[in-house]
């Protein structure tokens, strides 16, 4: 199966941007550009837990010299990296509702990230020497 992989609106980067896609119980998330062509794989619960934190709670500080510094996201054993600018535009999407169509068949409806499921994730943000890293745990 080939999915469809979808990017942020806010995103200004042309084709270089983080892109999500759905197949059958599974999201996946990755940056077009990413040299090692790493493609992040979660369940559904877990993606909605990262909207939900996305949009509860405050974006790292954007300094204008910052935006094309490294961003990672990572899971266990898989490690994507973008920009700080890219993450941002993915962020504004998430914030405008334009991923939510991925979670909304969870549980019935999404409801704009209130809910979180046994066992859920949390996003957690720092910075590094060479960047910034988001995990989700």
């Amino acid at each position: 199966m080939n999915p469809s992989w979808q990017k942020s609106s806010y995103c200004s980067e042309g084709n270089a941007c983080i892109y999500i896609a759905a197949t059958p119980g599974t999201i996946h998330l990755t940056e077009s550009t990413d040299p090692t062509g790493a493609v992040l794989t979660t369940t559904p619960a877990a993606f909605r837990s990262l909207l939900t934190a996305l949009k509860q709670e405050p974006a790292p500080a954007n300094r204008s010299d910052e935006g094309d510094a490294p961003f990672r996201l990572r899971s266990a054993d898989i490690m994507v990296t973008t920009t700080r600018h890219k993450w941002n535009a993915f962020v504004l999407g998430v914030r405008a509702g334009e991923f939510d169509h991925f979670v909304e068949d969870i549980d019935g409806e999404y409801d704009s990230g209130t809910r979180t499921s046994p066992g859920s994730q949390r996003l957690c943000h720092r910075p590094t020497n060479d960047g910034y890293i988001a995990s989700v745990l």
